[in-house]
């Protein structure tokens, strides 16, 4: 149990690095100082820094997709109110961090996806579990009436998470909050509409 414990504190500290610099920016000695196990101890937990990327993927997935369901499950509010409210709750967490980061899964599927097929594969899985997540919203909007778009639910949610990894690249950029402002406006009034 500890192994896995002082697994778990390295792809989290490693994580927190990753977010801010990038994959490929951020050395095994700086995730081991940050995580404050002994030098050359990093291949004792992964057998490389892919192996290291796989378990950060996998952290960042469930920290994503739980945040998701946090709106997504919240069944007191109609399917179109949860997704605006979690966009409306990343726009203030991303204005409260200075526009800087992004989504954890959009910056590595940048960066990693030419580089590495088993990290890419990670990132699809990752990719099509929050898909779904929006699918399922639209979904219910479009049984409840409240989208009329005849488009297929499932092009919908591949199109706004689309749109919003872009609107975070954007934001990311210009430093402002603008390009999510735009793009919230843009869906609610536009794309997802009765």
């Amino acid at each position: 149990m500890a192994k896995e414990a002082t697994r778990q504190a390295i792809i989290q500290k490693g994580a927190k690095l990753i977010h801010s610099r990038g994959f490929v920016n951020t050395g095994i000695q700086e995730i081991i100082t940050a995580a404050g196990v002994p030098k050359g101890s990093f291949y004792f937990y992964f057998k490389n820094k892919d192996d290291f990327g796989a378990g950060v993927i996998d952290h960042f997935s469930d920290l994503v997709i739980s945040w998701f369901e946090k709106y997504s499950e919240d069944h007191t509010l109609p399917p179109l109110a949860r997704l605006e409210r979690f966009f409306d709750d990343s726009n203030h967490f991303y204005e409260k961090i200075g526009f800087t980061c992004g989504c954890p899964i959009g910056n590595l599927s940048q960066e990693m996806s030419d580089l590495s097929e088993p990290m890419r594969n990670k990132l699809s899985d990752a990719y099509g579990r929050i898909r779904l997540i929006m699918k399922n919203c639209i979904t219910e909007a479009k049984e409840q009436g409240a989208v009329s778009s005849k488009e297929d639910a499932d092009e919908l949610a591949v199109f706004v998470l689309n749109g919003w990894e872009g609107a975070l690249i954007d934001m990311k950029v210009s430093k402002s909050i603008r390009p999510l402002v735009i793009f919230k406006k843009v869906l609610f009034e536009k794309i997802l509409t009765a």
